[in-house]
């Protein structure tokens, strides 16, 4: 694999208290994934990495209004989302987990659909840098990386998942996500990833 840092983008997708935490609103969902497949750590590696080899880091978070004046809850997912009254504009739980805090030159992106293109700027924003490769990373695998995924491939991105580097509510979802991505995407590791961007910038400075 060959990745120019000055060109690509790493994606953490919703790595929020509520979805990806213990404690969070769809612990009892995501949380016992996310820890056996250690999840946070290998995202935790794959920023650090790519900090290092000044590629563009972009968090993408869901959050609401308090009241949920602009919560359009078209779907079972989003519904839960209501009815648990989880992810609210100012919450704590609402918020990038700990280990994985932004620093000010990263791009946070806060959205109120599934996939982080609806209704936002990240493709704009992801233009004027200069982006053509897009790594995502981030939970669910099935829901927002996958649907953000995809329309990623349809407006022209190269598109790579960080397998390892994601998460579902099963081994058996995220298995059947990865699987149908492949047909969009290269499919790769932490390792994997890792080693590119290491490789470039090594190359860079010799």
């Amino acid at each position: 694999m060959e990745l120019d840092p000055r060109t690509t983008a790493l994606v953490a997708v919703h790595c929020q208290g509520d979805i990806v935490g213990p404690t969070g609103a769809f612990a009892d969902f995501f949380h016992q994934q996310v820890t056996e497949r250690k999840v946070i750590d290998h995202i935790a590696a794959l920023i650090t990495t790519a900090r290092t080899a000044r590629a563009t880091i972009v968090y993408t978070r869901v959050a609401w209004k308090p009241d949920f004046s602009d919560l359009d809850a078209n779907s079972p997912l989003l519904g839960i989302v209501a009815q648990s009254g989880c992810l609210k504009e100012g919450s704590e739980l609402a918020e990038i987990i700990e280990p994985l805090i932004p620093h000010d030159e990263d791009i946070v992106l806060t959205h109120q659909r599934i996939g982080a293109f609806a209704r936002t700027d990240l493709d704009t924003i992801l233009r004027s840098k200069g982006i053509t490769t897009v790594l995502f990373a981030g939970v669910a695998t099935n829901a927002s990386v996958e649907g953000t995924a995809r329309v990623a491939s349809d407006l022209g991105y190269r598109v790579v998942i960080v397998e390892d580097a994601c998460s579902a509510a099963t081994p058996t979802a995220h298995q059947a996500s990865i699987d149908s991505l492949s047909l969009l995407a290269d499919i790769s590791t932490v390792d994997e990833v890792r080693a590119a961007l290491t490789a470039r910038v090594t190359s860079t400075h010799t």
